[in-house]
C-alpha cells in the first residue's frame, strides 16, 4: 500500500486469518495459471474443487451443505481482495460469481432435497453453476426477459434463449430465469434449475469478449428443453421479487471487484513512475504526473472509504438496492478513468499487452456494463429520488 492509503477498519481478526488463506490460494493456485486460461477460453475445473477443499465456496451456506457457515459479505470482499491483488479479476467473475451470483438464491430458497442435489456439490467444488438471466434482446430490462418454462403437468418446458452468461460452456447447473405464466407479467417469473445435459438444452461458446479471455461466456438456447416442475426454486411465479432481492449483492460484488483491480493498477503506475526516468527525471518528479498521481490516490480512497460502508451495509443486511446501484455505477467508472490514466504514465509501454496495466484496460471495459448498465444505476437512483 502506498504512504496514502488509509487504514481499512471493518475487518477483524477473523477476515484476516481468512484472507491469508485466500492470498495463499490466489499465490500459488490461480496466479501460476492465469496466461495458460487465457489461452485456452476459461479456468480448470480443478480450480473449483481446491477452492472449495479450502473453504472459498460458499461462503455463507450451511457447513453440512460444504459451505463455511457464515453470513458476512466481509469474507467474501477479502477473497475479491486476494484474487484482484494478484491480477485475476477475471477469477472473480468464477469464484465470487457462484458466492455473490449462484449461491445466494440457492441458500435462501432450495428445499433440502435440491440443497443435497446441488447446493452441496456446487459449494465443494464439484459442480460448476451459472446464472442465466441476460437475453439477446433483454439485458438490464428484466421485465422484457422471454424465455418461458411452461408448466405441463408435472414438467416444465422451456423455449428461448439466453446470452452473455458468465460460466456458460462449463457449467454443470443452471439458474435460469423464466416466464411460467407469460401473462401475468413481473408476477409470472420463476427461477427453474437446468442441468446441462438436459435435452433440448445447447449452448454455443466461449463467446469472444475484449477482456476477460480466462473467463468462459456462452449463449444457451432451450428448443422444448423438459425438466422436472420439482425444480423452480422457491415459489413459482415469485421470480421478479428474489432477483430484485439479491441484486444489491451483485452489484456490491462488481464494485469491490472494481475497487480492488484499480488499487493494483494504480499501485503499479505507482511503481512505474518511481522507477522510469525521461530526461534524466523520474517521471514521478514531474509536476503534471504528480498531480496525475495525487488526484488518482485521492479518488481511490474516497471511493473506498464509501465501498467499505456498503461492505458493512451488506455484512448486516441493511444493503438497498439504491445504495448498491450508487457503489455499482461511480467505482466501475471511476475504474475506467483510473486504468486509463494508469495506462497513460506507461507511456508506449502501456500499450504492450506483456504489461498488467494494458491487460486492465481491457479486462476492466465490461465493469460498466454488467451486473446492470451506469445509466439503469443511475435511472434506479432517479426514480427513487423523484419517486412522490
Amino acid at each position: 500500500m502506498h504512504p496514502a492509503a488509509l487504514p481499512r477498519t471493518i475487518f477483524d481478526s477473523d477476515h484476516e486469518l481468512f484472507r491469508t488463506t485466500a492470498r495463499t490460494f490466489a499465490e500459488r493456485e490461480v496466479a501460476p495459471h492465469l496466461d495458460t486460461w487465457t489461452r485456452q477460453g476459461h479456468v480448470d475445473r480443478e480450480l473449483y474443487r481446491r477452492a472449495g477443499e479450502l473453504g472459498l465456496l460458499g461462503i455463507a451456506a450451511e457447513d453440512k451443505h460444504n459451505g463455511g457457515g457464515i453470513d458476512d459479505f466481509r469474507f467474501h470482499a477479502v477473497l475479491i481482495e486476494e484474487l484482484c491483488r494478484v491480477g485475476a479479476t477475471v477469477v472473480t467473475m468464477n469464484l465470487s460469481g457462484f458466492n455473490d451470483l449462484v449461491a445466494p438464491y440457492l441458500i435462501s430458497l432450495a428445499d433440502d432435497e435440491q440443497k443435497r442435489r446441488w447446493l452441496a456439490p456446487l459449494c465443494s467444488g464439484d459442480l460448476i453453476g451459472a446464472l442465466a438471466m441476460t437475453e439477446p434482446g433483454a439485458g438490464s430490462d428484466l421485465a422484457a426477459l422471454t424465455t418461458t418454462a411452461i408448466p405441463d403437468g408435472d414438467e416444465l418446458v422451456l423455449n428461448g434463449t439466453k446470452t452473455f452468461i458468465s460460466t456458460g460452456t462449463t457449467a454443470d447447473v443452471f439458474l435460469v430465469v423464466a416466464r411460467t405464466d407469460p401473462a401475468a407479467g413481473r408476477k409470472g417469473f420463476s427461477i427453474v434449475l437446468v442441468e446441462a445435459d438436459t435435452p433440448g438444452f445447447a449452448r454455443t461458446g466461449p463467446l469472444h469478449k475484449v477482456g476477460l479471455s480466462a473467463q468462459d461466456t456462452a449463449e444457451l438456447t432451450f428448443d422444448h428443453a423438459r425438466v422436472p416442475r420439482a425444480n423452480i426454486l422457491g415459489n413459482e411465479n415469485d421470480g421478479f421479487g428474489y432477483l430484485r432481492g439479491n441484486l444489491p449483492q451483485e452489484r456490491l460484488s462488481v464494485a469491490v471487484t472494481a475497487m480492488a483491480a484499480m488499487r493494483r493498477t494504480f499501485e503499479q503506475a505507482l511503481d512505474h513512475t518511481r522507477d522510469r526516468t525521461a530526461f534524466g527525471t523520474r517521471i514521478a518528479d514531474f509536476q503534471a504526473n504528480r498531480f496525475y498521481l495525487a488526484e488518482l490516490a485521492t479518488d481511490i480512497e474516497i471511493a473506498q472509504t464509501f465501498v467499505d460502508r456498503c461492505v458493512l451495509d451488506a455484512a448486516h443486511g441493511w444493503l438497498d438496492e439504491v445504495t448498491a446501484a450508487m457503489a455499482k455505477w461511480w467505482v466501475t467508472e471511476l475504474q475506467q478513468k483510473v486504468v486509463n490514466r494508469c495506462l497513460q504514465l506507461h507511456g508506449g509501454y502501456g500499450f504492450m499487452t506483456e504489461y498488467d496495466v494494458a491487460k486492465d484496460y481491457l479486462d476492466c471495459r465490461g465493469s460498466t456494463l454488467y451486473a446492470g448498465t451506469t445509466e439503469v444505476m443511475k435511472e434506479i437512483i432517479g426514480r427513487k429520488l423523484t419517486r412522490q
